[in-house]
């Protein structure tokens, strides 16, 4: 499939995908449980002909498209869920709900989705073996996509493919890259208890606030001088919470963040490094440290021979010079990983920089002012419809 024919293909249905986006946008919805933009979804698809299951554990929905050949079955993702953050973008269609925004472009993924669909519908006779539209809940933090692989969505499938938009590349360009992807994402909680008591009179205190300072500077040292910078970790300390006047000296200081890594083995040394340092750290100040590990999603890790595919599809459907071969992974985290641990596939990256905007400076994803360029998503079902025309050949 040639770029004209590709892009030309997805402009048919381009406005349906707009209006689909806009409209969950409008409706943003959290975690596991998503009726309006199931029901948006469902909608969307009722006159295609597909075979539809939805979840039970999730509001999920599994769309079938069987070509009656035999063939491989391709599996295409699109997640739905929003962020509980608040929206400044000042959009026509901007966020109904207050406290939540389609800040990732979950909105558009799923709308880029549907609107493959329908596309690919049409071309039944051309296709060998089946697709499946996977429309996943709770990627941001709900472990989604563990729950749906819990109910079969990935039972026969032989290849998977799933776009994530990104307002830091050039509009319509695709990124990607085999190996490492994406990072694994482990959040800590650590309460350093003390002794409280007066601000004036701290040596009859053990006061927790300087052991949590010193503890943030030594998490840094230790990501810097004890992990391999080619194999590398992101440790963050986000939020650091203690007391409630300012004269007294609190009993507790509470400090949260996030571990990430691109190698399992980088993962558990940071873990063991961060429980080390608050333990250790503590107890030289006549503190006790309480350390709370919950492990998130693992690496996401391309397939090669998948991202080699992706990449050269892209040059393909939309033009050579449009794809881009990351150099690093991106140190954000995906729950595509828990599909990508069971079948050969790749994650890639959709650039949706909105036009007159620089890539470098737009507003990143989970940011309240993103914005992205819809006139991008014509790509993003082109791609969806050449990966599932032609899967990577076996061997």
């Amino acid at each position: 499939m040639g770029t004209t024919t590709g892009l030309a293909e997805a402009e048919t249905v381009h406005e349906r995908v707009v209006a689909l986006r806009r409209r969950i946008h409008e409706r943003p919805e959290l975690g596991l449980q998503l009726p309006l933009t199931q029901q948006a979804v469902l909608e969307e698809l009722e006159d295609l002909g597909l075979e539809i299951t939805t979840g039970t554990s999730t509001t999920s929905i599994v769309a079938d498209l069987d070509a009656g050949r035999p063939g491989p079955t391709v599996l295409l993702r699109g997640d739905m869920d929003a962020l509980p953050m608040p929206e400044h973008t000042g959009l026509d269609f901007a966020s109904l709900e207050p406290g939540r925004m389609h800040a990732c472009g979950h909105d558009a993924h799923t709308a880029m989705l549907a609107g493959a669909a329908r596309v690919l519908a049409g071309r039944r006779p051309e296709l060998a073996g089946r697709v499946r539209f996977m429309f996943q809940p709770g990627e941001e933090g709900f472990h989604g996509a563990r729950y749906m692989i819990d109910e079969g969505v990935l039972d026969g499938v032989d290849h998977a493919y799933a776009l994530h938009i990104s307002p830091n590349l050039p509009s319509g360009w695709i990124g990607a890259r085999g190996g490492p992807t994406m990072a694994s994402a482990d959040v800590f909680n650590i309460e350093i208890v003390g002794k409280g008591g007066h601000a004036s009179m701290p040596h009859y205190a053990i006061d927790p606030v300087p052991v949590a300072c010193e503890l943030v500077g030594a998490i840094q040292s230790f990501v810097t001088r004890r992990i391999d910078v080619f194999d590398p970790a992101v440790v963050t300390v986000a939020r650091i919470e203690a007391g409630s006047t300012n004269n007294v000296i609190s009993e507790r200081a509470v400090l949260e963040g996030t571990i990430r890594a691109v190698s399992e083995a980088t993962r558990e040394r940071a873990r063991a490094g961060v429980r080390r340092l608050a333990t250790q750290i503590a107890a030289a100040h006549d503190c006790e440290a309480f350390v709370e590990l919950e492990e998130g999603y693992p690496v996401t890790i391309n397939d090669h021979a998948a991202a080699d595919h992706v990449l050269r599809t892209t040059d393909e459907v939309l033009g050579r010079g449009k794809s881009v071969t990351f150099p690093s992974p991106v140190m954000g985290a995906e729950d595509f990983s828990y599909v990508l641990q069971r079948v050969p596939g790749a994650m890639a990256f959709l650039g949706v920089c909105p036009p007159g905007s620089d890539p470098s400076n737009a507003p990143a994803c989970h940011s309240s002012r993103m914005l992205l360029d819809e006139a991008a998503m014509a790509a993003g079902v082109a791609m969806h419809v050449a990966l599932a025309l032609a899967p990577v050949p076996e061997g």
